[in-house]
């Protein structure tokens, strides 16, 4: 059985690699080249997988699920500008998929010994735009 819980956050970032000239990382990223940064309202919606407990009839509670996201991806990255307040951005792009396994390396181990198993992070950077990860092993 699978179970989602989705949050929202707002952030901007700058997608460049810093290798690059300014026309080359426009060239790369086009307007998410700005160096100024531009914002984007985020959701992430993340997916447990495991069987329901048979005394509770839950596969992982989710208000519980609701306060691990609000600690490791919330308040970390609500309204901050993610290049230069929310390591490892400050090193690497954040782009719509990095983005996403950086909060899959951030949830992941809440998630390694119990009954239910992360599955999935979906980040959507728009309305039209997501990215799905299912970790660094499958």
């Amino acid at each position: 059985m699978l179970i989602t819980r989705r949050v929202e956050f707002s952030a901007s970032h700058c997608c460049a690699q810093a290798s690059l000239s300014e026309a080359e990382n426009r060239a790369l990223y086009g307007e998410e080249a700005n160096p100024r940064g531009h914002g984007h309202n985020y959701a992430v919606e993340v997916t447990l997988e495991g069987e329901p407990d048979a005394v509770t009839g839950m596969v992982y509670d989710l208000k519980q699920l609701k306060q691990v996201l609000n600690r490791e991806v919330v308040e970390p990255m609500d309204h901050r500008f993610l290049n230069y307040e929310v390591p490892p951005f400050d090193r690497v792009v954040p782009t719509a998929e990095n983005l996403a396994a950086e909060i899959w390396r951030r949830l992941e181990p809440h998630f390694a010994a119990g009954a239910a198993r992360l599955r999935q992070v979906r980040v959507y950077e728009s309305y039209e735009v997501f990215v799905d990860y299912m970790g660094a092993t499958r």
